[in-house]
C-alpha cells in the first residue's frame, strides 16, 4: 500500500513538473522570438537604409519620391583619369579663346524655356538662368532641366513685384530668401548667383541699392548685371534680326559679353533669333559661350562701397 502511495505521489510531482515546464516554455519561448525577431527586424531597417542611401546616389539619377535631380545625374570619372577642379575646368575652356560669351535669361521659366535649352543643346552651349519663383509642373520640370542640363541656375526675385521687392530691407531679404529655399527644395542646388529686377542701377528702389548689396556680399551671394541688351526687354516685340544685331554687333567692345536676353512667353522672337546668335558667334573663331560660374568676373553697374 505504501509502495503504491509513494508511486501515486511520485507520478504527480513527475505530472506538477511537466506542467510547469509546458508552462515556463510557452512564457519565455516567445520572449526569446520576440528578442531574436527584434534584433533581426533591427538589422534589416539598417540594410535597407544603406540600400536607400546608396540608389539615391547611385541609382537612376531622379528621387522617385521628390523629383529633384540627385548625384546620380553625374557619371563616374574613370579612375585612370586625371580629374580637375572647376576652377581648372574653367580655365581649360577659355584657352585659345579671346572672348568669353555669358547668355543669360531673365524672367523664365516660361513657355518658351523648354525650346531655349533645346537650341542651346543642339549648339552645345551652356548659359545662365536667372529665374523667378514659379510653382506649376512645367516650371518645376525646367528648373530641374536646367540644373540637369549642366547650364547656371541663378536668381532674379521670387515675385519680380519691383514695388514689393524694393519696399524695404525686410521685404527684399524676404523675396531673395524664399526664392533661394525654393530652388534648393527643388533641384537640390542652392544659387548663389543674383541678378536686380531692373538691375542694380534701377531707380526704382525705395532702398539704398548699397544697402542690399552689401546684404548680398554678407550671405556669399555674387550679382551680374550686363553688358549688352537684346533690346528684347521692350513692350513692343522686337524682330529676330534686330535681336541678332544687338546682341552681336557689340562684341568688339568687350571681351567678357555679358548678354542680357528674355525667357518670357511673349519672347517668341528671341527665341527665333537665338539659333543665328549662337552661329554667328561661333562663326567668329575667338569666342567661347560659357556659363556663369564662381571664376566668371562679375559685370555690374554699381559697385560695392568699400
Amino acid at each position: 500500500m505504501e509502495e503504491r502511495g509513494y508511486d501515486r505521489r511520485k507520478r504527480i510531482r513527475l505530472l506538477k513538473r511537466m506542467i510547469l515546464g509546458t508552462i515556463a516554455a510557452a512564457i519565455i519561448i516567445p520572449i526569446v522570438i520576440s528578442i531574436i525577431l527584434g534584433v533581426r527586424v533591427f538589422s534589416l531597417q539598417s540594410k535597407v537604409r544603406e540600400l536607400e542611401e546608396a540608389l539615391l546616389i547611385y541609382g537612376n539619377g531622379i528621387d522617385g519620391t521628390t523629383g529633384v535631380y540627385t548625384a546620380a545625374n553625374m557619371e563616374e570619372a574613370p579612375e585612370d583619369t586625371e580629374q580637375v577642379t572647376e576652377e581648372e575646368a574653367g580655365q581649360q575652356n577659355v584657352i585659345g579663346y579671346e572672348k568669353q560669351i555669358y547668355l543669360t535669361f531673365d524672367d523664365g521659366p516660361s513657355q518658351n524655356t523648354d525650346e531655349i535649352l533645346d537650341i542651346l543643346k543642339e549648339y552645345d552651349v551652356k548659359a545662365t538662368f536667372f529665374v523667378v519663383g514659379k510653382t506649376d509642373e512645367r516650371s518645376v520640370q525646367a528648373y530641374q532641366r536646367i540644373v540637369a542640363e549642366g547650364h547656371t541656375l541663378a536668381m532674379h526675385s521670387y515675385s519680380h513685384k519691383y514695388d514689393e521687392i524694393y519696399e524695404s530691407k525686410e521685404s527684399y531679404v524676404e523675396d531673395l530668401t524664399k526664392l533661394q529655399d525654393y530652388l534648393y527644395q527643388i533641384t537640390g542646388i542652392l544659387p548663389r548667383f543674383y541678378r536686380f529686377p531692373g538691375g542694380s542701377s534701377n531707380t526704382v528702389s525705395k532702398v539704398d541699392i548699397q544697402e542690399l548689396i552689401a546684404y548680398l556680399n554678407e550671405n556669399g551671394i555674387t550679382y551680374f548685371d550686363w553688358n549688352i541688351a537684346s533690346g528684347d526687354a521692350v513692350s513692343t516685340p522686337l524682330s529676330a534680326e534686330v535681336i541678332v544685331e544687338n546682341c552681336v554687333t557689340k562684341l568688339d567692345s568687350t571681351n567678357e559679353c555679358m548678354i542680357l536676353m528674355h525667357d518670357a512667353t511673349e519672347k517668341e522672337t528671341t527665341v527665333e533669333a537665338l539659333p543665328e546668335i549662337i552661329r554667328t558667334i561661333q562663326d567668329r573663331g575667338d569666342a567661347v559661350f560659357l556659363p556663369v560660374t564662381d571664376e566668371t568676373i562679375p559685370v555690374q553697374h554699381v559697385t560695392a562701397k568699400q
